[in-house]
């Protein structure tokens, strides 16, 4: 563990045979897929902060702006003093946001992009020395050990979870981590999260289809992570970036499509591709304030308040957890 004033780092990812694991597994099913969490190397995560700048892609900039014209609220909910957990801390913007407003006592960010995590963890140490903060290499899908100083720091713990990243999971498996979350609460805690609206799919189509192709880019580069890491022989240049939504599903789906039939080796094993045939990467679950409170109450959590922009394109819920 490496320590500076009042900042630790804490190294719990999952061991490097898991990459590897879980990319032959994902590729063995029928729809081939890719876990999502796998696009954030170091590449991977500065093409995800271009894209948060892009006039298509509106949840980072109405979470913003709710964040800005809300704050005040926010930070009453969580009170003074407590301890933030963040998921997924990406570059901090937020963050600083929510901790110059909260002032908390400690603030523990969980990322399993090592690099990134590091370096945004020690510059919002440097910005709030008053703060014990802690950075966490770690899958936060699954359950692990806290550190010590966040279990004895403060008595009340709250999630931060922006970015809409909950609907990169299922509807089960959404509630399955909203029970993790909860847990991970504990008895009167909270959790600060936010929710991509459903929405006219036009809006939500030139979201994920960029006009520069960032988007496409950031798809390709999992592939091209795959290569470098596992050995694997990908011809990114034999795929191309589709998304799209599924009404029926409420979620936008991206893929990697092969462009001809092809045969792929990664650790050992051969894959083969039809002309046409998909990696599925992400999903991207779209929900109403109703459904999402729904799905928050039925694992364990309180809904209190939701804030959403005029144009109804985004929401940040606070849920408690009840004593």
């Amino acid at each position: 563990m490496q320590q500076r004033s009042r900042f630790s780092f804490h190294d719990l990812k999952p061991a490097a045979g898991c990459f590897l694991h879980e990319v032959i597994a994902g590729l063995s099913r029928p729809q081939k897929e890719i876990n999502p969490k796998y696009f954030y190397d170091a590449r991977g995560s500065a093409l995800f902060e271009a894209i948060c700048t892009l006039p298509e892609y509106y949840p980072t900039r109405i979470e913003i702006e709710l964040m800005r014209e809300h704050g005040r609220e926010m930070v009453h909910c969580l009170a003074p003093g407590c301890t933030i957990i963040e998921y997924g801390s990406g570059s901090g913007r937020k963050t600083r946001m929510l901790i110059e407003g909260a002032r908390p006592a400690a603030y523990l960010a969980i990322d399993i992009a090592e690099a990134q995590l590091k370096a945004a963890a020690a510059t919002l140490a440097d910005a709030f020395p008053d703060v014990a903060i802690a950075a966490v290499c770690a899958d936060y899908t699954s359950a692990f050990a806290m550190p010590q100083f966040a279990s004895g720091t403060s008595s009340r713990r709250a999630i931060f979870f922006p970015g809409s990243t909950i609907g990169n999971f299922t509807v089960a498996e959404a509630k399955s981590f909203l029970r993790l979350a909860r847990t991970q609460a504990g008895a009167g805690g909270a959790m600060l999260v936010g929710v991509d609206l459903k929405k006219d799919v036009a809006i939500l189509d030139a979201a994920y289809n960029d006009s520069q192709g960032i988007t496409a880019e950031f798809n390709l580069n999992l592939l091209a992570r795959i290569n470098r890491e596992l050995d694997a022989d990908f011809d990114v240049s034999a795929f191309r970036h589709h998304a799209f939504y599924d009404a029926d599903l409420g979620r936008i789906e991206m893929h990697l499509v092969s462009s001809r039939e092809q045969k792929v080796a990664v650790g050992g094993r051969v894959f083969s591709f039809r002309a046409g045939e998909t990696i599925h990467t992400e999903n991207s679950h779209k929900y109403s304030v109703a459904e999402f409170q729904a799905l928050a109450r039925d694992a364990g959590f309180a809904p209190e308040r939701c804030w959403v922009d005029p144009a109804n394109l985004f929401s940040v819920h606070y849920l408690s957890v009840p004593d």
